[in-house]
């Protein structure tokens, strides 16, 4: 049984983000879907809030796991004997991170195998920091998250748009 691994801050997810996580859905017999719980970071949704829109956007999703994990990447992945990181690209500015990222977790653990996965075109400028400027500046992000986000974002601006 081959299971990959989906990390992300996913804060929020986003429509990039689903494509990336629904076609590994259909290569791999399981996928974990992880939050990074980053400190450092002023997140706009908390974890827990980031794991349950997750839950609801992917539900349709039979193989699909949310969980969240904190410290190396690599290190979560050989507690849970992952087979492949899965991390999307948009562009190649994402490439060259992404690439000393793969690097890096193989240095540590030789076993390790990332894929990379373009997202669509029409998602390849979306970014979740993109999305919440747009959101906050009463931008239409209709097409880029799900509904579920949306309402969300409603909530935590205390607005309605």
């Amino acid at each position: 049984m081959k299971t990959a691994i989906c990390p992300g801050s996913f804060d929020p997810v986003t429509n990039g983000h689903l494509d990336i996580i629904k076609r590994t859905s259909k290569i791999v017999d399981k996928v974990i879907v992880a939050v990074l719980y980053n400190p450092a970071k002023n997140p706009l949704f908390t974890v827990e809030e980031r794991i349950g829109l997750l839950k609801k956007v992917t539900k349709d999703i039979p193989n699909i796991e949310v969980t969240c994990f904190s410290g190396l990447l690599v290190d979560y992945v050989n507690e849970k004997k992952i087979d492949i990181i899965v991390k999307g690209l948009r562009a190649v500015s994402d490439f060259e991170y992404e690439f000393q990222m793969a690097l890096m977790n193989k240095k540590l653990n030789s076993k390790i195998e990332t894929m990379f996965m373009m997202t669509k075109g029409e998602y390849s400028y979306l970014s979740s920091s993109i999305i919440k400027e747009t959101f906050r500046l009463n931008g239409c992000i209709n097409g880029l998250v799900p509904e579920e986000v949306i309402e969300a974002m409603k909530q935590k601006f205390e607005c309605c748009k």
